[in-house]
């Protein structure tokens, strides 16, 4: 969510800002701040009634005591008393409508980033080259299908499409992947957090994927009473969330989480002819990574975040490169955002396999999540950041992919072999 106290001060800049993001809220922002004006004008009329009607309430007793009429003053008490909760019902109105507009709000792109959207994308850096193959390579899908490490037809059977099944060294390999995302991320100081799959709906507001993204997750069915809840669509949704309404102390930043979830999407269906297999899905498997920091060390640890999504994936001997979106492809919550993409040659073209992105304070403000400042005694927001480290969904394609050799076996990156028992070719099994 946005500062309101921004929007007063400077609402042309704030439109200005968001029309990056290929936003035009002018309207909206015009409503808010009608909508604030109006709520304080009630705020103050409710305080100036509620401080004459205690006036009064003290000088009944004593006009009773003195044997005075109170029939005029507790008429005088009556309206009082209808206008004060007029009033109120009045706020709650005009609170909600505020409170919808400006969750409504995208954040503010970072002011260096260019406008628009993906064709404005930017490569800052590459490493490696792609690979070059001297005999006709497969594509992953024929590949895995080819050595019994994914099942996609009875993954189908059981879930319709967009779901597959991890088989044999499929599943190995899978868990290798995860163990040695996770054992560098614990070996770089992050915390391991085993979340619910299912959230509540607070959680998808403080990430700022409700409500405008509502439809896009899987909701489970609830008897009369219950909590709503969802499948969580990534793990960050609930670590952003971890410290709703929450006061930390300074010295208790940065805090850094890690943790391992299947992802479920809705919207993973509808993906193009060239994302076959499990390039693009409804389930897949992710490690996140977030951070929480003082306003003053976002920026750093958004760099922190970039190099070691760049680190586990140039260990695992890919070539790829790093991209700044430009601000109207970072997504709705996010001020600043970097994507890690690497070659798959069977599409010809480069697929994320790590988002790294840092939402400012804007996740903070809508979940109230505050640090006390030490100098100052004071609570101020804290900056929240996450980036996938990584998704494997795309990080097996590539390996099976770029790692083929002509007999359709495939090499094992070196740094998964331990995880494998020292296996250094997957080949089919008779």
């Amino acid at each position: 969510m946005l500062d309101i106290r921004e929007l007063r001060e400077n609402p042309q800049g704030v439109k200005d800002a968001l029309l990056k993001k290929e936003v035009d809220a002018s309207a909206a922002i015009d409503q808010i701040l009608e909508f604030d004006v109006g709520r304080r004008d009630l705020i103050q009329s409710a305080e100036q009634n509620k401080a004459a009607q205690n006036k009064v309430s003290k000088q009944i007793p004593i006009m009773k005591k003195n044997g005075e009429d109170t029939t005029e003053i507790m008429a005088e008490m009556k309206t009082l008393s209808a206008a004060i909760k007029e009033a109120d019902g009045q706020l709650r109105q005009i609170e909600a409508e505020l409170d919808a507009l400006m969750l409504g709000l995208p954040n503010l792109p970072d002011p260096d980033l260019p406008a628009g959207g993906k064709e404005h994308n930017e490569t800052i850096r590459t490493f490696g080259e792609p690979k070059t193959f001297d005999f006709p390579p497969q594509n992953h899908v024929d590949l895995c299908t080819g050595l019994g490490l994914i099942d996609y037809e009875r993954g189908a059977k059981l879930s319709g499409s967009g779901f597959w099944i991890y088989r044999g060294l499929g599943a190995r390999l899978e868990w290798a992947l995860l163990n040695y995302f996770i054992d560098t991320h614990l070996g770089d100081g992050y915390e391991l957090v085993l979340l619910p799959h299912m959230l509540g709906y607070e959680a998808g507001l403080t990430a700022a994927q409700f409500p405008k993204f509502s439809e896009d997750v899987f909701w489970l069915q609830s008897g009369e009473g219950e909590q709503r809840r969802f499948l969580l669509p990534t793990a960050e949704t609930a670590l952003v969330s971890l410290h709703q309404g929450e006061i930390l102390t300074e010295a208790e930043l940065p805090r850094k989480y890690v943790s391992y979830t299947p992802c479920f999407r809705r919207e993973a269906g509808s993906y193009r002819a060239d994302e076959r297999g499990m390039v693009r899905g409804h389930q897949f498997n992710k490690v996140e990574m977030v951070q929480y920091t003082r306003p003053e060390d976002s920026d750093a640890a958004f760099e922190e975040l970039v190099s070691k999504a760049e680190t586990l994936v140039k260990n695992l001997g890919f070539h790829f490169r790093t991209v700044r979106l430009a601000a109207a492809d970072c997504s709705a919550a996010m001020a600043r955002t970097y994507d890690i993409e690497i070659h798959i040659p069977s599409m010809g073209g480069y697929k994320e396999v790590s988002s790294v992105s840092n939402a400012r304070a804007y996740q903070a403000r809508r979940g109230a999540m505050r640090f006390r400042r030490e100098a100052t005694g004071k609570p101020e927001l804290m900056h929240t950041l996450n980036g996938s480290g990584l998704a494997t969904s795309r990080i097996l394609p590539a390996i099976v992919e770029q790692n083929q050799l002509a007999d359709g076996s495939v090499v094992v990156p070196e740094v998964l072999r331990k995880y494998l028992g020292g296996i250094e070719i997957l080949t089919k099994s008779e």
